[in-house]
């Protein structure tokens, strides 16, 4: 039996679909051939980039001038140069680095730093003065005093230490402490009246010392605590808590 084939139509869609497949190459093309000289369509995404040593501009690619003593980034940002080492950039030229007496290059190349024993002052490196009895820091810029010594001025004096005293590191108080037992009064060292059952407490504030457990502080003296039917010593020991179930009522205690 013979069957009649049907004629074959182009739909709507698939005659969009061949106009696209038509279009892309020319547009494609067309992309292609609007990249200006000295650039390069980019592999990972739309358009062009100018080549290294070109930098876009109005549309096209245009050399990047190197001043003097500069080389080329091929950066996409910038100026598209940076000048080499031993000079630096001042508006489009690269000037030397003028290094003054007594300092170096630094390692950066833009810039300078003074030698060990100097300090950098109104653009020159002025020579520090260590002082008898002071030594050059670290950086090699400054000074500081010998132990028993403080900075007074632009020297370092003798710290003068009183009886039952001794020196001490840090440099930024009087220079010396007092001996234990002893606390500090008027540039002196005096020593710490503990009363009886009493004991030194080592503080730097405070009287210096406290009372033992069962007594109490007052009027400079240690005094044996009262304590009321159904108390006990608290915590510090220095003080009394009613026993539970009663409560504190002024000196004594009573069931709630």
């Amino acid at each position: 039996m013979n069957q009649t084939r049907r004629p074959f139509h182009l739909t709507g869609p698939l005659l969009i679909f061949l106009a696209f497949l038509v279009a892309v190459p020319g547009a494609m093309s067309a992309q292609i051939d609007q990249v200006p000289e000295n650039a390069t369509v980019r592999s990972y995404a739309t358009g062009w980039k100018c080549n290294a040593g070109y930098r876009e501009a109005d549309g096209a690619c245009a050399a990047v001038v190197l001043p003097t003593n500069s080389y080329p980034t091929n950066s996409d940002y910038g100026r598209g140069w940076e000048c080499g080492h031993g000079h630096r950039a001042v508006d489009d030229s690269c000037v030397e680095v003028a290094v003054p007496q007594n300092a170096y290059l630094a390692p950066s190349g833009r810039g300078w730093k003074c030698n060990r024993g100097y300090r950098k002052a109104s653009g020159v490196c002025i020579e520090v003065n260590v002082p008898s009895n002071g030594y050059l820091t670290y950086s090699g810029g400054s000074w500081t005093c010998d132990r028993g010594y403080r900075a007074v001025d632009n020297r370092c004096a003798a710290i003068k230490v009183p009886l039952h005293g001794y020196l001490e590191t840090a440099s930024y108080s009087s220079g010396w402490q007092c001996d234990r037992g002893y606390r500090a009064t008027d540039g002196s060292c005096i020593a710490i009246e503990v009363p009886p059952n009493g004991y030194l407490t080592d503080s730097s504030y405070g009287s210096g010392w406290e009372c033992n457990r069962g007594y109490r502080a007052a009027g400079g003296d240690c005094r044996p605590l009262n304590l009321p039917k159904n108390a006990h010593l608290n915590g510090s020991g220095n003080d009394w808590a009613c026993n539970q179930p009663y409560r504190k009522r002024q000196n004594a205690c009573f069931v709630k």
